[in-house]
């Protein structure tokens, strides 16, 4: 057989042979522009990290061309060999990066997103107008556990099933457990939720366990954020008391954008084929084999010690900016964190989740605004959500967490200043002022520079090299 290449059609489908940069350089630049743009700035959103070059490779890959509707060996398609393995390699080493046994557990690995892995276990558990409970919205809960306001039902979670939030304590900002058990007595939920979006603690499955018994509810943690530090073990374990446990796979995972569906297997309930069923037909099509491909690689990496140790050091992030915050005596929910994330609320300070924000982004600093316990309003938060997730995955330590505090420090006094010159607190008078002409502006231009002269210090995973963008640009 000869080795010579084969020649690459010049025809109608010469298109399929090229390149991304010479099929559509519109989308390349594109693609560059947010390179630099990740490159240059502070990634501090707790629900984005910055994954690895084998998983996007894997999710690049030729998987990307197959359909494959069903699970292995039961599919409504010819030619998946490849595929099966693919999927049940992925679901072995999901068991393995979360220390389950494959007797007590199985897993799904096929769901879309977190949202559509939560929305799937729900139409397997139970039926519609069938009751659930989880944290509310404002307390730090997620939209996709029963989100509702007096006016609207915010999420399909919402619509489909009725739904009872509860709370944390005003004071302390935990979870009031008391409080959650005196409610489900009454409301006796079919489905009681554990798993938060802005919630700096850990969770107290046992107790939380004892609350579902008392009306044979089932439990169900969605761990999205924690799930990296859940497979690290370096948060409590979910497994041990929970029905379903439900994640997205790209926050302190660190893989593709996708869920994953853990349920304890149970002959009785059949609990097996029903969160099967429920992933495919009724919630989704065919599965997207690619993602699938680097949900594998990612679960692989995770249970590596050099993992662990990248868990672990998140918490060390997360805590030295929660120390360095509080030395400047700002208010953060709980007064620290556990986990990945501080919740830092503004309100003392009369500045807007919204307007922090807006400043950061400005000063290539990414965050998000975000409820806090009491506020009225989600669209004009009184705080703002800050996660290490990312920067730790750029060799970022306690070090440069005080850097980063500093810099956070610095967006909240620019800002103060910013809204005194406006002489307004509207967010348009208040954009207007900071990219105008005045002492705030210029001080905003010099963060600016010191967060791109800091940041463009540490390699950007999935760039083989980070110097050459610098270079580039």
């Amino acid at each position: 057989m000869s080795s010579a290449a084969i020649p690459i059609p010049n025809d109608f489908n010469k298109d399929l042979y090229t390149t991304l940069a010479e099929a559509d350089p519109e989308v390349q630049a594109l693609v560059d522009r947010e390179t630099f743009r990740q490159f240059r700035g502070l990634e501090l959103i707790a629900s984005e990290n910055l994954t690895s070059l084998a998983v996007m490779e894997a999710n690049g890959s030729m998987f990307t061309n197959k359909y494959s509707e069903g699970l292995p060996g039961a599919r409504y398609y010819g030619g998946n060999e490849v595929v099966d393995e693919l999927e049940v390699l992925c679901q072995k080493r999901a068991l393995q990066a979360f220390h389950l046994e494959d007797k007590t557990w199985g897993v799904n690995v096929q769901p879309y997103s977190g949202s559509t892995a939560n929305f799937a276990t729900f139409t397997a558990l139970i039926q519609p107008q069938d009751r659930i409970m989880g944290l509310g919205l404002a307390d730090g809960g997620h939209l996709t556990h029963g989100a509702y306001t007096p006016k609207k039902k915010i999420s399909a979670s919402s619509i489909y099933f009725q739904s009872l939030p509860y709370q944390v304590d005003p004071a302390t900002g935990l979870i009031d457990y008391d409080a959650l058990e005196k409610n489900a007595l009454l409301f006796k939920p079919r489905i009681l939720i554990c798993g938060a979006s802005a919630y700096p603690r850990d969770w107290d499955y046992k107790r939380l366990r004892k609350i579902a018994d008392i009306n044979g509810s089932y439990l169900m943690m969605d761990m999205a954020h924690i799930s990296g530090l859940v497979a690290a073990q370096v948060q409590n374990d979910p497994f041990e008391y929970c029905d379903v446990v439900c994640t997205t796979t790209h926050k302190t995972l660190r893989g593709p954008r996708a869920g994953l569906i853990f349920f304890r297997k149970d002959k009785e309930s059949d609990i097996e084929k029903r969160i099967n069923d429920a992933v495919f037909p009724a919630c989704q099509g065919g599965p997207h084999n690619n993602t699938i491909a680097g949900i594998a690689v990612a679960l692989k990496q995770a249970a590596t010690p050099a993992f662990k140790e990248y868990a672990v050091q998140i918490i060390k992030n997360t805590q030295t900016i929660a120390a360095e915050l509080m030395k400047h005596d700002y208010k953060l929910c709980t007064s620290g964190s556990e986990n990945h994330l501080v919740l830092w609320d503004l309100r003392p300070l009369g500045l807007t989740g919204s307007k922090i924000e807006k400043i950061c982004d400005l000063a290539e600093i990414t965050l998000n605004k975000n409820s806090v316990p009491g506020d009225k309003s989600a669209v004009v938060p009184g705080g703002v959500r800050v996660g290490t997730n990312a920067l730790t995955s750029r060799s970022m330590k306690e070090p440069e967490m005080v850097k980063v505090a500093d810099f956070l420090h610095r967006a909240v006094q620019i800002s103060l200043q910013a809204q005194e010159e406006a002489g307004s607190k509207l967010l348009k008078d208040f954009v207007s002022t900071v990219t105008g002409s005045g002492a705030s502006a210029q001080a905003l231009k010099q963060l600016k520079q010191e967060v791109e002269d800091f940041a463009t210090q540490f390699p950007l995973p999935g760039v083989p090299d980070s110097s050459k963008i610098k270079r580039t640009h």
